[in-house]
């Protein structure tokens, strides 16, 4: 998990973008569901570029959605998720979680920096710790 929290670290270093990953293991049924239900609760929509990102994974089931708030969401299009998105199934399919997951969150620290890079001081709206439920 320390890798994780390093590459979220890492991927927010040169953007005023903020990424979250949280863990759940209980749901069974309309993960996407509960993926906007805590992107709401972490209140990643509040912040100040509207540049947040969520990977919400059931490892268990091999489930990913992926949320881009509506800044980045512009900039990148639906295209850019649905690649990520399956480039990180593929990798769950074979039983590989954490390095995919790592490469993906790095991936969208690239692109946040393209469209969102740092003038000034960037505080660190949101944690960068692993949530869970």
């Amino acid at each position: 998990m320390a890798s994780l929290v390093e590459a979220i670290q890492t991927a927010e270093d040169h953007s005023t973008g903020e990424i979250r990953i949280h863990i759940d293991s209980n749901t069974e049924d309309d993960n996407a569901e509960v993926a906007f239900e805590v992107f709401k609760r972490l209140c990643m929509e509040k912040t100040a570029e509207r540049n947040a990102v969520l990977f919400h994974v059931n490892f268990e089931q091999k489930y990913l959605t992926i949320i881009g708030d509506e800044g980045i969401h512009k900039k990148v299009h639906q295209y850019f998720w649905d690649h990520l998105h399956d480039e990180i199934t593929s990798e769950f399919a074979k039983g590989n979680f954490f390095e995919p997951l790592q490469k993906a969150v790095l991936e969208t620290g690239y692109e946040l920096k393209k469209y969102f890079p740092i003038s000034g001081q960037n505080p660190n709206e949101l944690s960068n710790e692993i949530s869970f439920s």
